[in-house]
């Protein structure tokens, strides 16, 4: 993992509770010109100091964390402006903008444990940050924008990224350790038994291939990204028609143009409907003719998180619509 998560930061909450530690759950909720975080980027402060997450990447988090512990004496919801139109004036950000922070002291233990458990179950989990505490927000299958709805700022945590990498050799290997690195679950199919035996030891989840038409049962689900990066596409045959059929929000397979169009040809030779096979996409990656299995890698999985993030909903920008000020306090609007 190469950076901190929102599930990470609600993790961080659960153990300070368990130790008996009080913290404080800061989110950002407004940005006025530019911001190095999104709208609903998180931090959690314990009261002897430690903290999880950042907004700035150095610049305000002392000042986050004495305004937050500050927060703990009273319980009460905060509303906080940092840089541009704050009333802090020596704290500044160097982009220039300004942030609205809230600060929810004592966030309820079991509202915390209970996203947590439908995170890990790969099921959305949504909080409502309110005046009077953190509570458990109903969702449906469908992400929301972080923002506010009356009176309180909704945040949905959607389950990690998950990768299943088919293929061989090097390209094979570079992607599912980039993809670990970036923090995504990772499963790996593939008849090379070389390069499966590598991926082993580095604790990867992987799945042999002995004959083309004994293939093993792939789990997935919405939030699942299915990649063939596959030279002999013999091996595509019957994986690519049945990897169309199974919840996923993207499937590709590397090649050409024209080794696209021969997919596309072969997929409907085989039966394959059409609707199914317009899932394919007709090009992977974002960076063009690749030539070497590192930028292979970085270009397919950059294409697979732009997709995800996209599935998980854009964050709202702009300045508090649904809440307004009380001495700094989180009020209902009236």
């Amino acid at each position: 993992m190469i950076a901190t998560t929102s599930a990470d930061i609600l993790r961080f909450v659960q153990v300070c509770a368990e130790e008996g530690v009080g913290t404080i759950l800061v989110t950002l909720t407004a940005i006025e010109g530019s911001s190095p975080r999104a709208i609903g980027a998180q931090m959690a402060v314990a009261e002897d100091g430690r903290y999880m997450g950042s907004f700035s990447g150095g610049c305000i988090e002392a000042a986050v964390v004495a305004e937050a512990i500050g927060t703990l004496s009273d319980g009460r919801a905060k509303l906080v402006r940092f840089g541009a139109g704050s009333p802090y004036l020596d704290i500044r950000l160097p982009c220039g903008g300004g942030i609205d922070l809230l600060f929810n002291p004592h966030p309820d233990r079991q509202v915390i444990a209970q996203a947590l458990s439908r995170h890990e179950r790969r099921a959305m989990a949504a909080l409502q940050l309110a005046d009077d505490g953190v509570h458990s927000d109903a969702i449906d299958r469908s992400p929301v924008m972080a923002g506010w709805h009356e009176g309180s700022f909704r945040l949905c945590y959607t389950p990690k990224l998950r990768i299943v990498a088919m293929g061989q050799g090097e390209e094979l290997s570079a992607l599912a350790r980039l993809a670990a690195a970036f923090g995504a679950d990772v499963s790996v199919i593939s008849p090379d038994e070389r390069a499966l035996a590598g991926l082993r030891v580095d604790g990867f989840d992987t799945i042999g291939l002995t004959a083309r038409t004994n293939l093993p049962l792939l789990v997935t689900d919405p939030w699942t990204a299915i990649i063939s990066v596959f030279h002999d596409r013999d091996w595509e045959e019957e994986l690519l028609p049945r990897a169309l059929q199974l919840p996923s929000f993207y499937v590709g397979a590397i090649g050409s143009q024209r080794t696209q169009d021969a997919r596309q040809s072969a997929l409907r030779e085989a039966g394959v409907p059409e609707d199914i096979r317009l899932k394919l996409r007709t090009s992977v990656g974002l960076i063009p003719a690749t030539r070497d299995p590192a930028t292979l890698a970085l270009s397919a999985l950059s294409h697979i998180v732009q997709d995800y993030q996209r599935l998980a909903g854009a964050p709202i920008s702009g300045d508090v619509d649904d809440a307004r000020w009380a001495g700094g306090y989180l009020t209902s609007p009236v």
